[in-house]
């Protein structure tokens, strides 16, 4: 029998893996590994790994390909391919714990996205409307917050494994183009899970969706890659560190985080699935400070509470929202809400668009 716990265990382990993608991808690009290489090589991994499982799963269901489904399948790979490099870009020049705190801003951008491609009906008179409105108005306020607003530091470091390491905020512009490029890959992210949720009605595989993506990334970041990079000592994997970073990315980040968010999803639903996000942010900023030697600063600590506040208000406008959708299947006197729930889906998407 399956134990009620086993979700709350594998939604923590998916969240330990993407800080740890954070985390460890910053390391190896400190070693002078670019962030084109690093995208290529994690995505080619990770498609191979995915291959057989993608056509193991669907071996006797598989829906017919064509060249318009491959066509859409490379603008989601185009989306996501810049949603990682601005990602990694901004992570990078800042921390991981402002790329987890930034990853929050996702449901709300994606909701203003639907409303401007007409997925979805802005009404402020509909409660679970406003509060979906207000709480991405709230989610970007923050992020300003958490990006130009530094204050008083609350956490120094408490150990020092790479003493030329800056503090936290120790570079303020640094820190700024960080957040602007994390903030440029969650308008990625977003526009990622729009075309996702096109894709989906059209091909309902969603692990040879994921393959696709990736198999494209991989080849989208090889082509840019070869054109910036000339030098090709920039392919080395030396140190061991990059090479272990890429292995990572496309077995825990990829593989493993995306199995274990899909299972979660398909026994406790979306809405379950979201409300970890914000946990990756303490376990960042915990990292951060224990092993990496950071200062959590006033303004980071405000700025995170104003997101989460503001993803909160999304996820619970959503939640509401389904209930009544759920609710209106069951009744006989009306009819369904005409919308698309995007956010159904906001689990699997956010680990591979954003991470």
């Amino acid at each position: 029998m399956e134990s009620e716990a086993a979700p709350y265990i594998g939604m923590l382990m998916a969240e330990f893996c993407q800080v740890g993608l954070m985390i460890i991808s910053k390391q190896a690009m400190n070693t002078g590994m670019t962030t084109f290489v690093f995208v290529s090589y994690s995505n080619a991994l990770a498609s191979l790994i995915l291959l057989p499982f993608s056509l193991f799963l669907h071996r006797s269901n598989l829906p017919p390909l064509s060249f318009s489904l491959l066509g859409w399948f490379f603008l989601l790979a185009l989306s996501g391919c810049l949603a990682q490099l601005f990602g990694y870009i901004g992570i990078n020049y800042s921390s991981p714990t402002l790329g987890a705190a930034m990853l929050n801003l996702v449901p709300g951008l994606t909701f203003l996205l639907a409303i401007i491609f007409r997925m979805e009906m802005l009404n402020t008179r509909n409660i679970t409307c406003l509060a979906k409105l207000v709480g991405t108005i709230v989610s970007i306020a923050g992020a300003f917050v958490v990006t130009l607003y530094e204050g008083p530091p609350l956490l120094k470091r408490l150990a020092t494994l790479h003493t030329h390491q800056l503090s936290l905020r120790g570079d303020q512009m640094n820190w700024i183009l960080g957040g602007f490029f994390l903030a440029i890959d969650c308008v990625m992210a977003s526009s990622w899970v729009i075309i996702q949720a096109i894709i989906l009605k059209k091909y309902p595989a969603e692990l040879i969706v994921v393959f696709f993506y990736c198999f494209f990334v991989a080849i989208q970041s090889g082509i840019v890659t070869l054109i910036v990079e000339r030098d090709l000592s920039a392919w080395s994997l030396k140190p061991t560190l990059r090479l272990l970073a890429i292995l990572y990315s496309a077995i825990f980040g990829s593989a493993l985080q995306v199995g274990l968010c899909s299972w979660c999803l398909r026994r406790k639903g979306p809405v379950f699935v979201c409300m970890f996000k914000p946990l990756g942010i303490a376990i960042a900023a915990i990292a951060g400070v224990v092993f990496f030697g950071d200062t959590l600063f006033l303004g980071s600590l405000l700025g995170v509470i104003i997101i989460v506040l503001g993803f909160y208000s999304v996820m619970w406008g959503k939640a509401k929202e389904e209930k009544k959708i759920h609710a209106g299947h069951f009744s006989s006197m009306g009819s369904p809400t005409q919308t698309m729930p995007l956010l159904e889906n906001y689990a699997d998407e956010m680990v591979n668009a954003a991470a």
